[in-house]
């Protein structure tokens, strides 16, 4: 499979059940954000062990995870925190998974830094490995030519330079997750976990990335089987009079809201307001109420007892089938599928834990 470095969990595993247990490598950067690279190693190593230990029942683990570090020496994070590696990426041979973490903000420096690693992870994913980038760990992908033509995400207040940087790339900053040809990228340091459990879900099913899920005591991320899940869906600002708009297109979505009626709300001409709400929230009017319609579709099917008409209609879509349409263009599911996943399957949050 994987790695040429024997070590004891995998004699350990040969004697399990005949079940293939996926290589994982994490590749470790000086300047990182730790977390990025240790919520994957936790996550991947708890899925089918954790939740058995603590039911006492026959632990199967599903992936052996690898730290590797370019040469593999220990690699500082950005803020002192020393990370040992296991070993160096030349004694990778083949890797089921690859995750490289978010580095810190000195792009041009990081990227020169690690510039060896650009043709080991086109190897990887020529060989069949599915490479995935977490917040910035994404430039890692761009540089070596991986995301050249398709879907990509990155933490959303980089997207513009990335956009400038990487113009083959297809960035789409309001999407959580991406996944296009064994390439994954996440938007922000904790969608590590997020990716993590996707990716848990994507290899061993549901039930094994929800034990997972309630072992560590956290959230399944949302719309985690379509490949994506969708961000906020106006990126953090100080236009007070946009954020009034924002807020009467959330209590008025079922309505028709031309432009027109948005720019009285502003009390703005049509150029001003459209200049200022494209600064403002990254997205034009048009689109930005369309997904506001979804999100809040998003919620009424996960926690109400409506028809998928009705809840079409509450958020301004009379036709079921346009409904249908939209909701499935942002979520990669329709809404009935989006209900028999979701309704009723949240985790308990940690308020809802005794002691």
């Amino acid at each position: 499979m994987a790695t040429t470095r024997p070590d004891t969990a995998r004699e350990a595993n040969a004697a399990g059940p005949p079940r293939k247990v996926l290589e994982v490598t994490v590749v470790l950067l000086g300047g990182n954000f730790a977390s990025t690279a240790l919520a994957p190693i936790e996550v991947f190593y708890s899925a089918g062990l954790l939740w058995a230990q603590l039911h006492a029942v026959h632990p199967e683990p599903r992936f052996r995870v690898t730290a590797a570090s370019l040469d593999g020496r220990p690699v500082m994070a950005g803020y002192g925190v020393s990370l040992a590696p296991q070993a160096a990426l030349v004694e990778i041979e083949r890797s089921d998974l690859v995750i490289v973490p978010a580095s810190g903000l000195d792009l041009d420096g990081q990227l020169r830094r690690y510039r060896a690693l650009y043709p080991w992870l086109r190897e990887q994913h020529a060989w069949g490995s599915h490479v995935a980038g977490i917040c910035t760990g994404t430039a890692y992908l761009a540089e070596a030519g991986l995301l050249d033509g398709r879907r990509a995400t990155t933490h959303w207040a980089l997207a513009d330079a990335y956009r400038r940087r990487y113009p083959q790339v297809r960035w789409c900053p309001e999407l959580f997750i991406t996944e296009e040809q064994r390439v994954l990228c996440s938007g922000g340091v904790f969608a590590a976990v997020d990716l993590s459990l996707y990716l848990v879900e994507k290899f061993c099913g549901r039930d094994v990335a929800l034990e997972c899920a309630r072992s560590l005591l956290v959230d399944m991320p949302r719309t985690h089987q379509s490949g994506y899940a969708l961000l906020p869906l106006s990126r953090p600002h100080d236009d007070e009079r946009i954020r009034d708009v924002e807020h009467f297109m959330a209590r008025h979505c079922g309505r028709d809201l031309p432009v027109k009626r948005l720019c009285a709300q502003a009390n703005m001409s049509a150029r001003t307001f459209l200049r200022r709400f494209k600064a403002a929230t990254g997205r034009l009017p048009g689109e930005y109420l369309q997904l506001q319609r979804v999100a809040i579709a998003r919620e009424r099917l996960e926690n109400g007892a409506e028809s998928i008409a009705a809840v079409g209609r509450a958020v301004g879509y009379a036709d079921a089938a346009s409904f249908r349409k939209v909701f499935r263009r942002a979520t990669g599911m329709t809404p009935l599928e989006y209900r028999h996943r979701f309704a009723g399957e949240r985790l308990p949050s940690r308020a809802d834990v005794p002691g």
